[in-house]
């Protein structure tokens, strides 16, 4: 689909990044009645917002997450790998902790998801255009549970070599006299191996701890 342009003596012009026509007219229509924000693009991925935005000028980017040729994501990428000067949105059904996170780190301005009421979706565009940083009220909880959770990198980290050993041989499915034997160490001080691994990892039970080497350890 090519690229739709508009004409507009706005001082905010906007272009809209998504790959649902009827989404983006929607949203098109709902900016049409503020006298200070107007649509002056739409492109319906991001190689095509790309494309808009090296010969338009524009104050806000509003992509959509998830897109063929380019997600919403990539497309952040690529705004930002060039230095073009916009603010971006991501405008998305996502409320993962970690796409926000993410898209924090891409140094976007603005995480709105498409359910918020049109009112508030108009407010905080504003608040992205005064340059605020706004993520949708429901998503603190997520990010904030999402930044306490420590990344599998943090975690693989916090064991030492003999506590990585040890899971190893949990995952092969050895028992702590079997670890104890190869390691040449008492079955006693494998328990308290296993206990530390159990607490530093959050598992709960060997099988646990079994499951998530061979998951995020064994690749």
């Amino acid at each position: 689909m090519s690229t739709k342009v508009y004409t507009s003596a706005s001082p905010a012009r906007l272009l809209l990044v998504d790959d649902h026509p009827m989404l983006r007219r929607g949203v098109a229509e709902l900016l049409s009645l503020e006298n200070d924000v107007e649509v002056i693009g739409e492109a319906s991925n991001g190689q095509e917002a790309l494309e808009f935005l090296a010969n338009n000028e524009v104050d806000l980017v509003i992509l959509d997450h998830k897109m063929p040729i380019l997600t919403g994501m990539e497309t952040l990428k690529e705004i930002k790998a060039r230095n073009i000067k916009t603010k971006t949105v991501l405008f998305t059904v996502s409320d993962s902790g970690e796409d926000v996170q993410d898209a924090l780190k891409l140094g976007v301005d603005g995480y709105l998801l498409k359910d918020m009421e049109p009112d508030l979706i108009i407010i905080d565009i504003r608040k992205i255009l005064r340059g605020e940083l706004v993520i949708s009220p429901n998503l603190a909880s997520i990010l904030a549970q999402t930044l306490r959770t420590p990344s599998i990198e943090d975690i693989a980290g916090s064991l030492t070599g003999r506590e990585l050993q040890v899971i190893q041989m949990i995952a092969e499915g050895l028992s702590n006299k079997m670890i104890a034997n190869k390691l040449d160490i008492a079955e006693s001080t494998v328990k308290v191996h296993v206990k530390h691994i159990l607490n530093k990892t959050g598992l709960r039970t060997r099988v646990d701890a079994a499951v998530w080497t061979v998951n995020h350890l064994s690749k």
